[in-house]
């Protein structure tokens, strides 16, 4: 299986724990975080909609309806996306393993969870505390 996720993305998931924008939001996010740990399941990275997104009720044209929220995503995804090759596909249990490597303090995701209003829930912004 393949799945197509936003550079930050790959922070949010390994963070979740059930909250989101909607119930039809909140049960993709859920599924695509269980794929994730399948041996099988192979990602490509992007810095546009994934498959995540385009479960969000905020989206509308494939960006966020909110031109400031929007520019904070494609910020977010940035500073995840200098760290990784976005050109290539991945085992996902190799990505997150790298992903976790990589940012593994606050320090590393200080500019990429600033402003994130998930950020109280996160465990993976918890840990770094």
């Amino acid at each position: 299986m393949k799945i197509k996720l936003r550079g930050h993305h790959l922070l949010c998931l390994q963070g979740f724990q059930g909250y989101g924008y909607s119930e039809d939001f909140i049960s993709n996010m859920t599924c695509i975080n269980e794929l994730r740990k399948y041996e099988d399941c192979v990602i490509t990275l992007t810095d546009k909609t994934d498959d995540i997104c385009t479960f969000c009720p905020n989206l509308n044209d494939d960006i966020c309806e909110n031109k400031k929220q929007n520019e904070m995503i494609e910020r977010m995804d940035r500073e995840v996306l200098q760290k990784l090759d976005s050109k290539k596909e991945y085992n996902a249990i190799e990505l997150f393993e790298d992903a976790s490597e990589k940012f593994n303090t606050i320090k590393s995701v200080e500019n990429i969870c600033l402003g994130c209003k998930w950020r109280e829930e996160c465990l993976f912004y918890k840990k770094l505390i």
